[in-house]
């Protein structure tokens, strides 16, 4: 079993990741792919007169500042035009591919936060009517009925809180959430970049292996953007469990298969 997460930045081949998943499917490979969509909901917002906002925690991580229209956008993106885009790509293929959203089913559940911590011009703001969360709790028995009866799951947050309100969550822990309570062997992060880079944005920079120890070091000298949250989330897969986490480039041929031969940022 492997969590294939395909990012939402622009530059990334879904239809190269779509013949990888087709190829490796027809070979028995039983997968779960997990994607994004971040660059089209920006144009999406900005269309619809509500420009995205993003905000940086204490501890230095980014994302997106959720509001009630801004999580109508995001379902609308996410939940709509990328996932069933991707859905189709893969039927044309041959694979029988349903989407699903972290909501569905209660696939992916947790707690709305109440209130949340941004660093604004040097000083620390308290947020309030977010809509995000974390995962706590995969419904596993649901996917491993349509991995069962032969259906290859395409999964898109956002997910549901324990109320039953939709929650914006990060799809990279997300990601690892689901690779860990599926206890699957390797959970591939995949994005429009060769994987973690010393000295972003030089791809020849590319650091080929991180230890578990070291990620908190890579992830604060070194880790650019929203890669810091990948590195957040590979490490939170490999302490529950994840035998390998791998994060790759999802541009040119191939690129679930090349991160499975331990192409990119390998980290174990």
């Amino acid at each position: 079993m492997i969590i294939v997460k395909v990012g939402g930045s622009e530059g990334i081949d879904y239809d190269a990741v779509c013949d990888d998943i087709a190829q490796l499917v027809s070979a028995g490979q039983r997968l779960i792919l997990v994607h994004g969509g971040s660059s089209l909901t920006n144009e999406v917002s900005e269309a619809l007169g509500h420009p995205p906002q993003f905000i940086t925690s204490p501890s230095g991580y980014t994302s997106r500042l959720t509001d009630k229209r801004t999580l109508e956008i995001f379902q609308m993106v996410y939940c709509g035009q990328m996932n069933k885009g991707i859905v189709e790509r893969l039927q044309m293929r041959g694979v029988n591919a349903i989407g699903l959203s972290g909501m569905d089913g209660r696939l992916w559940q947790g707690k709305r936060k109440k209130a949340i911590k941004a660093i604004e011009n040097g000083r620390t703001r308290v947020i309030r009517d977010n809509y995000t969360g974390t995962v706590d709790e995969v419904n596993c028995g649901l996917l491993e009925t349509l991995l069962d009866a032969g259906y290859v799951p395409v999964l898109t947050p956002p997910a549901i809180s324990l109320e039953g309100e939709g929650i914006n969550v990060d799809g990279d822990r997300a990601s690892a959430a689901t690779a860990a309570a599926l206890k699957a062997s390797d959970l591939l992060i995949l994005s429009n970049i060769p994987g973690v880079l010393s000295n972003f944005p030089d791809e020849s920079s590319l650091v080929r292996t991180i230890n578990l120890s070291d990620i908190d070091d890579a992830s604060e000298n070194f880790a650019e953007g929203r890669m810091r949250i990948k590195l957040l989330g590979a490490k939170e897969a490999i302490e529950a469990g994840v035998q390998r986490v791998v994060i790759g480039d999802a541009r040119g041929a191939n690129p679930i298969s090349r991160a499975l031969a331990g192409e990119g940022t390998v980290i174990s």
